[in-house]
Order: C-alpha cells, then structure tokens, then sequence
C-alpha cells in the first residue's frame, strides 16, 4: 500500500512561526514533525510515500532529499498553488490509483495502528474509511456523524436527508484510506476539498464509507498551546516518539522530564524547567528561567530571562533580563 502526507498548508494558526518554517517541519522532541509522521507510516509496512508540498518547499527538499534521505521511497508534489485535499490528492492519481492508498494530514501526531484500520477498511469492503474519534467539542473539526456498525451517514454542514436514529457524532482526525474509485470524483487542476466537496456527495450517493474508531492518543497540532502540548506529552510517554540525540549532563540545571540538543552550553545558576525542548548549539546564559518552552536550535538566551510557554524560533537572539510568556518569537 502507498501513502500521501498533505503537507502544503501555510500554517496560519501557527504564525509568526509558520513565516521561517513550514508546519511539517517543526521539531517534535527534536525530529520534524514530518519524520514522526513517515515513521507511523513505516510502522505499517508503507515505503512508498508522497508529500504534497506548497508553504516554503525547498526547506522540506532539502532535508529529507539532502540532509537526511530516508530509508524508504519518497515522492514530492510540489503544488504551485494550493489546491485542496482532494485537490492535492488528484494531482498524484498516477502515483496513487493502483490501489487502496492511505493519507494522513502532516500535523497530527498519534499512536494509531495502522494495520488495525487496513484490516478494517478490507473486512467492511469500504469505499473510504475515515479515522475518528470522540471529542468533547467535535464541531472544532470535520464533524461527522456514525451508526452503530460503523457506517457513516452524514456530515455536518452537509445537506443530508433520511438520517437514521441513535447515531454518535463523531469527529474526522485526518488519516483515511481511500479507493482509487475517488479520482473519478475530483476535477483536474482546480481547488478541491475532501470533507467539504468529495465525501458529502459518496454519501448521497450511497457509497458504503465507514469510520475506524480510535480511542488511543491523537492530537492536531494546530497552534502553539497544541504544538507545547504534543512535547509535553512525549515527554511524559502518553505517547512514544523517536527522539533526537540529546544533550547528555548530570547538570541540576535541568529538571526531567525534559530534552536538551546536543552542542547547547547551559548556565549551572540557569534553569531548564521540565516540559522543555531545547534544540541543538542553543546558549543559555547566567539565572536564566525556562518552564513549559521550546527552544529550536542555535537559539541564544541573555542573563536573567524568563521564558514560559514560548516558542523561540531557529537561531533567534533573546536579551538579557527579559520576561517572555506565551509568545512565539522568530
């Protein structure tokens, strides 16, 4: 089976930071967020894998094709304008439609097994089958709504008749297999979107789609309060990702759990809270206080600052004696 990663987003939420770097590419315990992503598709056996790519492509090029080629097949789509999901998906039918296929959004991370939802999509004989799960304010994302088999009967926002009773709304968290049936669907070279245009029209038109239940960890990293919190959950082993070499110190000026690059000098009166990231060749000088951050690498931090659920962006000088508390800073 190959794989697509829709990966040419600009990123909005995530601004000012999305403006140097692309969101695929921000360092998760280290490693681009894309690499944990192709190691989930690696897990189920997938080394045939496209990448759709739009927001600063030569950064995602240069790294995977470059610095750190990976062990398996990679295909880049380079989008001269954005063109949607199904869009996207459309533009590497040539790549895609010698059968069933799995795409998966670039920004999420999650411990889902994806042999688990390969088997299901086989035994339900589904046209496409959606990965959702349960959320205490599903309408945040792509609403949708299941039957008790499995079955998905509508979605929200779309017009929908004959809705069945005793349904559960669900919400869609980006990772699917499709049939190669879909391209059909998709106009050529033209915006297109899967939940909003492709997938109401299957279900009108009665095409058997189901939803895989997943009820293990999963997270949209979407802004920066998702993007400290997907770390901290690393850190803390409610889910299990790669990390990247780490800085090794019996220094007390780093509390655990917590993950500090290779290369970085660290102050022994300066702090490094737990639930912080620090990146490579990063400087952190005299009483400095860092709780709850990321720091990427070569990031340079004067005497006496005070960083608290920030981001600091690659290679970026902070003054001494500064108080910097829920910012991203590039």
């Amino acid at each position: 089976m190959k794989a697509m990663v829709l990966a040419a987003g600009f990123g909005k939420r995530l601004q000012p930071l999305t403006r140097t770097l692309p969101k695929p590419m921000f360092p998760v315990l280290g490693r681009p967020l894309l690499s944990h992503t192709f190691d989930l598709l690696q897990s189920a056996g997938i080394d045939d894998i496209a990448v759709n790519i739009h927001h600063l492509p030569n950064s995602i090029i240069n790294y995977f094709e470059k610095e750190n080629p990976p062990p398996f097949n990679l295909h880049f789509s380079t989008e001269e304008y954005i063109l949607g999901t199904a869009g996207g998906i459309k533009k590497m039918q040539g790549f895609l439609e010698d059968g069933p296929f799995i795409t998966i959004n670039s920004d999420i991370i999650t411990d889902i097994d994806l042999n688990k939802v390969i088997n299901f999509h086989k035994n339900n004989n589904s046209k496409l089958t959606l990965v959702v799960r349960q959320d205490i304010s599903p309408e945040q994302y792509d609403s949708i709504e299941i039957c008790e088999n499995g079955r998905i009967v509508h979605f929200i926002g779309a017009s929908s008749m004959n809705i069945p009773e005793n349904t559960t709304r669900v919400m869609f968290t980006g990772i699917q297999i499709m049939e190669p049936d879909i391209f059909a669907r998709i106009p050529e070279g033209q915006f297109c979107g899967t939940t909003e245009d492709i997938f109401p029209q299957m279900i009108q038109d009665d095409v058997p789609i189901y939803g895989y239940l997943h009820e293990g960890y999963w997270n949209d990293m979407g802004n920066r309060e998702s993007y400290l919190q997907v770390n901290t959950d690393a850190l803390n082993k409610k889910v299990t990702l790669k990390k990247a070499s780490t800085y090794q110190s019996n220094s007390p000026s780093v509390i655990s759990p917590a993950l500090v690059g290779p290369n970085c000098r660290i102050s022994k009166d300066s702090k490094i809270g737990s639930h912080s990231v620090i990146g490579p060749n990063c400087i952190i000088e005299s009483g400095t206080v860092i709780e709850n951050s990321i720091l990427w690498g070569g990031v340079t931090v004067g005497a006496g600052t005070t960083i608290k659920r920030s981001v600091i962006a690659q290679n970026k000088t902070i003054g001494g004696g500064k108080n910097i508390i829920d910012q991203s800073i590039i």
